[in-house]
């Protein structure tokens, strides 16, 4: 027989409802979707460092050095030519270069901004090369030829980066050419390896330009503008009246164009 107690104990056992915590399913989540963010974000970092250590060690062999001092004649297709410094020519007047586009030889007074200066437009092609003498690599690009994503490819390469320009060249016979003083490479794929060989061996090399620590700012008022610099026109022939040749004792040596502005 059932006692009452034990009855009326029974009775409220049933009644009782167990009480459990519930899981903290959205906390679980939002820390886990912050675990993943962290993972993504440092993975991400790594692999664009171990990219970078890449690059930098494919680029090493092309780093000039007193004992390596032109490491650009390890770069197949690369054209070099001693070319005097120094030789200035007015603004009104033309050198009848010999290549195209320039890469040494006389040139205008002052230089182009050549502080990493994507040009829209076709450049006088009397100030870039100046820009080459103070040690700048211009990249000319035949704009029939390079567009789109070809074209963003190389203005990465030029954008904000020291002693580097770029710009249009009408009538160029290859899709792209890459200068520096003394110094050409013409190339059809803009993510042709050797752009940043040629870069890495020839920008700011003080072995391979006639004047080291030059500036590459822009001049300023009265001289180069680079928000409106002079338009590019074709070289003349040699022995063109009113022409200047490429290179000739006649050709005044003096001074740049001083600097306006730091």
């Amino acid at each position: 027989m059932v006692s009452g107690k034990t009855s009326k104990a029974a009775r409220n056992s049933r009644g009782r409802t167990v009480q459990r915590k519930s899981t903290p399913w959205g906390m679980i989540a939002a820390v886990l979707v912050v675990v993943l963010f962290a993972v993504a974000v440092f993975g991400y970092a790594f692999m664009r460092n171990e990219e970078n250590q890449a690059k930098a060690d494919a680029l090493a062999p092309f780093t000039p050095t007193a004992q390596n001092q032109d490491p650009s004649t390890q770069i197949p297709g690369v054209q070099v030519i001693q070319y005097p410094g120094g030789q200035h020519v007015d603004p009104n007047v033309q050198v009848a270069y010999t290549h195209s586009p320039p890469f040494g030889g006389a040139h205008d007074y002052s230089w182009a901004a050549c502080n990493g200066v994507v040009y829209p437009q076709a450049v006088r092609s009397e100030n870039m090369v100046h820009s080459l003498e103070h040690g700048a690599v211009w990249i000319a690009y035949n704009p029939d030829q390079v567009t789109g994503a070809a074209l963003q490819t190389l203005s990465d390469k030029v954008d904000n980066q020291p002693y580097t320009l770029m710009s249009p060249y009408p009538g160029l016979d290859q899709p792209i050419s890459l200068q520096s003083w003394g110094h050409q490479l013409k190339l059809t794929d803009a993510n042709d390896p050797r752009i940043d060989q040629f870069i890495a061996a020839l920008r700011v090399n003080q072995y391979q330009h006639p004047e080291p620590n030059a500036s590459c700012n822009e001049i300023g008022p009265g001289g180069f503008s680079r928000d409106a610099p002079p338009p590019f026109a074709p070289a003349p022939a040699p022995g063109t009246p009113g022409s200047q040749p490429e290179t000739t004792d006649g050709v005044g040596v003096a001074p740049d164009a001083p600097p306006t502005g730091s």
